[in-house]
């Protein structure tokens, strides 16, 4: 199994475009209101919104994403395994059965974990979209 590579952008993309919406005083402490709930600045808040609306990308709370990480490492450590045990069955090397089903059963964990993780952020915008809690 090669090596998995992520690309994380160093510095952020320059944002140079701008949408104009047209509040109410109400709507507008509303939404400031939500943001500072929601431990972002109006602009990061409204993007998210916007983003996470137009099926771009979700919103991640800080809990969404120390989950998500915990289970890249999962996922990391799993594929360092895997990698072992091709090693030594391409170099001629017996593994043993148990050894195999360990790494079977920690590859089907990891996925019903990431299944339940994303059905469960799934349904938190669904919610959010209609107002539920």
């Amino acid at each position: 199994m090669d090596d998995v590579k992520f690309n994380a952008r160093i510095e952020p993309e320059k944002k140079d475009r701008t949408v104009h919406v047209r509040v109410t005083a109400d709507e507008h402490a509303a939404i400031e209101k939500a943001a500072e709930g929601a431990d972002k600045t109006v602009s990061n808040f409204f993007r998210s919104l916007l983003l996470e609306g137009a099926g771009v990308r979700p919103i991640l709370t800080t809990d969404d994403r120390l989950v998500m990480a915990a289970l890249l490492e999962d996922m990391r450590m799993i594929g360092i395994n895997l990698n072992q045990v091709a090693r030594a069955l391409n170099s001629g090397r017996g593994v043993h059965p148990s050894e195999l089903d360990i790494n079977l059963e920690n590859v089907q964990r990891i996925q019903a974990a990431v299944m339940s993780e994303l059905r469960a952020l799934s349904r938190r915008a669904g919610y959010r979209r209609r107002g539920e809690k």
